[in-house]
């Protein structure tokens, strides 16, 4: 289908959509357009949650869009917990920041780092599970795990909830590996709240940076990224004005977030936990 083919109401939806996520003017739009794209590029991260349950059955459904996504060899070594008790998440927000939509909203997944099942089934046929000590089987176990709960993000967005990732399970994994009960080599890669957003508190889609800055052809380029990120600073203190937040460009927000260990909110002794829980990483 040619560009000129897209109906005009598709032409005009996806136009919106790009605007939303790039913040350029007139963007060209695409030869292509479905509910499916729509849906993609209308992601935000929702921090505001009505307390209402869940419909019974939901988590089951996303886990099974979860387990729908590609897996590595089959290998499947992620798992993940639902948890709903309002006191356990309470402890798990205390342990990732006290972040307060983790105790808002009525579901928070914890994804899984899991290489506990795969060594339970060697070990039941008698079969060596060296493999697993090497770092590739944790690298397997995160793309796994991240492919999947990205996955349910795409399914639970179609069902009207939203979502937002939360990185902080990191910030002291020891104490949420003790708090979910996990075995050894299993480790909390990250936690995923979801809810029905409050429309009182509407989310916004945050600008990313400008596709000249992250796709490159044939091979890694640096040609015009420099101009490319100086702009996306300029589209997001736009957006932060419009949000009422405090206005600080990309690449400030970025040098502030890898400057070194005392950024990192107690992931810097992350290698000495993980081998703690029982992870090789050789």
């Amino acid at each position: 289908m040619s560009t000129s083919a897209l109906p005009r109401e598709s032409a005009a939806a996806a136009i919106a959509r790009l605007t939303e996520r790039y913040r350029v003017p007139d963007p060209q739009p695409p030869a292509e357009w479905n509910a499916t794209l729509d849906r993609l590029l209308a992601h935000r991260s929702v921090r505001a949650y009505l307390p209402d349950p869940l419909p019974a059955g939901t988590v089951e459904l996303l886990v099974a869009a979860a387990q729908s996504a590609s897996s590595s060899s089959n290998l499947q070594a992620w798992s993940v917990v639902a948890v709903e008790d309002p006191e356990r998440k309470a402890r798990l927000a205390v342990l990732a920041g006290n972040q307060k939509h983790i105790v808002q909203a009525p579901l928070l997944l914890v994804w899984l780092v899991d290489l506990h099942r795969l060594d339970g089934v060697g070990q039941a046929r008698s079969i060596p599970t060296a493999g697993l000590k090497y770092l590739e089987g944790f690298v397997l176990g995160v793309v796994d795990a991240a492919l999947a709960a990205q996955n349910a993000v795409v399914a639970l967005e179609s069902l009207g909830l939203g979502s937002v990732y939360i990185g902080g399970m990191r910030n002291k994994p020891a104490e949420v590996a003790a708090e979910l009960g996990l075995p050894p080599h299993v480790f909390a890669l990250f936690g995923l709240v979801v809810g029905r957003p409050d429309p009182a508190k509407p989310a916004s889609v945050k600008p990313r940076l400008p596709q000249e800055a992250v796709l490159f052809r044939e091979q890694y380029g640096a040609a015009g990224t420099a101009e490319a990120i100086a702009a996306y600073d300029e589209r997001l203190r736009e957006f932060q004005r419009e949000q009422g937040m405090p206005e600080r460009g990309w690449t400030q927000q970025a040098a502030h977030r890898v400057r070194g260990p005392e950024a990192l909110n107690g992931r810097d002794v992350l290698h000495g936990v993980l081998r703690s829980l029982g992870f090789g990483l050789e």
